[in-house]
């Protein structure tokens, strides 16, 4: 299976590239998976109307994926061979604030989301995005399009998220998302409802882009839920795999954002912040405590 796109210009660079993975792919062996999937896809679209699909089965994807990514920080704080990985050992997970945070967000997911996620059906039909089998695309083109999807997120993230910051209307919208200063995975998108949709406008700008079939939205909203929730994770675990994508942030870049309340501005990347310079205080900070270490390791 080929995709073809239709874009003045780029036309023959993308072919190019198709030709290639697709090239690539017909070396690997065969993946014991995918005739499972398919089996599972077709049924699927054998038993639900597009609108279901696009609809509730967003909805079960965002929920299922956030608070499955979520679980493993909120096991963490009760092993205690993973407290050396915590970020900031000095505050504690409590109980009662991710109580709080959990009611806060099946609010904006249900009533704040949902409401977003309605617009998928009539997304994909003004567009004329497919949903069968045979036009889904390779998994390293969907890998692909995720790159881009995140890259343009990146960039609306840090501009909107910095002006979210500005100290005329910070106290008003932002300042819900900085209650806990010691971040947790479960409050990645624990947020005021304005905030919800003026930084998830981003999430819908790459697909925009993007999208060719409705595969895309599930596989860029897992891997933006396991990106958001790991920087919020509060631990710095490394062997995370996400370190080995280039320029990628990862918790303790965010964390510092919640201790400092200042720069760090970034949702995945780090090339915003070192461009205009609001990675500086990040930077002093981890030379100060590099500092320290070295001065207790001598005494």
């Amino acid at each position: 299976m080929r995709i073809v796109w239709k874009m003045e210009g780029n036309s023959s660079v993308i072919t190019s590239a198709i030709l290639a993975i697709d090239y690539i792919d017909s070396l690997l062996p065969q993946n014991p998976l995918q005739e499972p999937f398919k089996n599972a896809w077709n049924c699927m679209l054998d038993n639900f109307t597009k609108f279901q699909i696009a609809t509730w089965g967003s909805l079960l994807v965002h929920e299922g994926v956030y608070f499955l990514f979520c679980l493993p920080g909120f096991i963490f704080q009760f092993i205690p061979a993973m407290q050396k990985y915590k970020i900031q050992k000095d505050k504690p997970e409590s109980l009662e604030k991710q109580w709080r945070c959990f009611k806060t967000l099946l609010f904006n997911h249900f009533f704040i989301q949902l409401p977003m996620i309605c617009g998928t059906y009539y997304f994909t039909e003004f567009f004329n995005i497919p949903y069968s089998w045979e036009n889904m695309p390779r998994w390293q083109m969907i890998a692909m399009q995720c790159l881009g999807c995140a890259i343009v997120e990146d960039t609306w993230h840090y501009f909107l998220h910095r002006l979210l910051h500005h100290k005329r209307i910070y106290k008003y919208i932002h300042k819900v998302h900085h209650e806990f200063t010691a971040p947790f995975g479960m409050q990645a998108e624990y947020a005021h409802p304005a905030e919800t949709v003026i930084l998830g406008m981003g999430f819908f700008i790459g697909i925009m882009i993007f999208c060719n079939h409705v595969i895309l939205l599930w596989a860029w909203v897992t891997f933006r839920l396991l990106e958001t929730i790991d920087v919020h994770s509060g631990y710095d675990v490394p062997w995370n795999p996400l370190h080995l994508i280039p320029f990628y942030g990862g918790s303790r870049f965010h964390d510092f954002h919640h201790m400092n309340f200042v720069g760090n501005y970034s949702s995945t990347f780090t090339w915003w912040d070192k461009l205009f310079g609001t990675d500086l205080q990040f930077h002093v900070f981890n030379d100060k405590v590099k500092k320290e270490k070295e001065v207790t390791k001598k005494d």
